[in-house]
C-alpha cells in the first residue's frame, strides 16, 4: 500500500526526452516511455540472436555455448554472420539496450524532479562494458580482441588476457579497481549491519535512530560520516571500482604491451635506492 500511495508522485506527464506523450504511460507498475520500447526491442532481438548463435554451435550446454568475435584478420570490418558478424550484431543490441535503459532512467528522474545520479551510475557500468567490447578492440585494431559471449569461453578470455601480460594484478589501474571493489564490500557490510542492528533491536528494546548509529561509529572509530554521507561514499566507491576496472583493460595493449611487472621498474630505479 505504501508503494501505491507513492505512485501519484511519479505518475505524472512530462519529463520525456523523445516521443512526447506517445509512450508516456505505464504498463502495470513499470514506466514505458520511448526508451522503454527501445530497451525491449534491443533486448529481445539480442536474446534471439544469442539463441540463433547457440543453434549454430555444437552444444546447448549453457556453460559451453560460445559466440566468438570475428577473427583478428577481419580487423574492424564487418564479418560474415557465421564468422563473427553475429557477435557484432549482438554487441550492437547490447549497447542499444543498455543505453536505452539509462535514458529511460533519465526520464524517470526528470519526472521525480531528482538528480541524475542513478543513470550516471549505470552509465559507468555501460562504460566498463563498452571499454571491453568497443574501445579496446578499436584501439588494438581488431574486433577479435573483444571477449566472446559465453560463460566458460568468457572466463578463458579473461585468463588468457591476464597471462598475456604475465601478472595482470601488477597493473596499477587493476590494483585501484580491486581495492575499490573490496572497499565497497567493506563499506556496504558496515553500513548494512549497522542499519539492521538498529532496525531490529532485542526483544523489549526500542528501535534505534540515526543518532544511535552515528554514536556507535563515533565510539568505535572516532568519526561518523552520517546517513547521507555513507550513501555518497558508497556511490563513489562503487563507481570508482567500475571506472578503474575499465581503465585497467583499456591501457593493456594499446598503451602497454610488456608484462605488467616490468612497469614497476620506475620504482626500482628511484634515486633513493642508490
Amino acid at each position: 500500500m505504501a508503494m501505491l500511495s507513492f505512485e501519484g508522485k511519479y505518475r505524472v506527464r512530462g519529463g520525456t526526452l523523445v516521443g512526447g506523450d506517445l509512450f508516456d504511460f505505464w504498463w502495470g507498475p513499470f514506466y514505458v516511455g520511448f526508451f522503454g520500447v527501445t530497451t525491449v526491442f534491443f533486448s529481445l532481438l539480442g536474446t534471439l540472436l544469442i539463441l540463433y548463435g547457440a543453434s549454430l554451435g555444437h552444444t546447448w550446454n549453457v556453460w559451453r555455448i560460445n559466440i566468438a568475435p570475428p577473427d583478428l584478420s577481419y580487423g574492424l570490418a564487418f564479418a560474415p554472420i557465421k564468422e563473427g558478424g553475429l557477435w557484432q550484431a549482438i554487441t550492437i543490441c547490447a549497447i542499444g539496450a543498455f543505453c536505452s535503459w539509462a535514458l529511460r532512467q533519465v526520464e524517470i528522474s526528470r519526472k521525480l524532479g531528482m538528480g541524475y545520479h542513478v543513470p550516471f551510475a549505470f552509465s559507468v557500468a555501460i562504460f566498463a562494458y563498452v571499454a571491453l567490447e568497443v574501445i579496446r578492440p578499436v584501439l588494438m585494431g581488431s574486433w577479435g580482441y573483444a571477449f566472446p559471449y559465453g560463460i566458460l569461453s568468457h572466463l578463458d578470455w579473461v585468463s588468457n588476457t591476464g597471462y598475456q601480460y604475465l601478472h595482470f594484478h601488477y597493473n596499477p589501474a587493476h590494483m585501484l579497481a580491486v581495492s575499490f571493489f573490496f572497499t565497497t564490500t567493506l563499506a556496504l557490510s558496515l553500513h548494512g549491519s549497522l542499519v539492521l542492528s538498529a532496525a531490529n533491536p532485542a526483544k523489549g528494546e526500542a528501535m534505534k535512530t540515526a543518532e544511535h548509529e552515528n554514536t556507535f561509529f563515533r565510539d568505535i572509530i572516532g568519526y561518523s560520516i552520517g546517513t547521507l554521507g555513507i550513501h555518497r561514499l558508497g556511490l563513489f566507491l562503487a563507481l570508482s571500482a567500475g571506472f578503474w576496472s575499465a581503465i585497467c583493460i583499456i591501457i593493456s595493449g594499446p598503451f602497454w604491451t610488456a608484462g605488467w611487472p616490468a612497469w614497476w621498474g620506475w620504482w626500482l630505479n628511484l634515486p633513493i635506492w642508490k
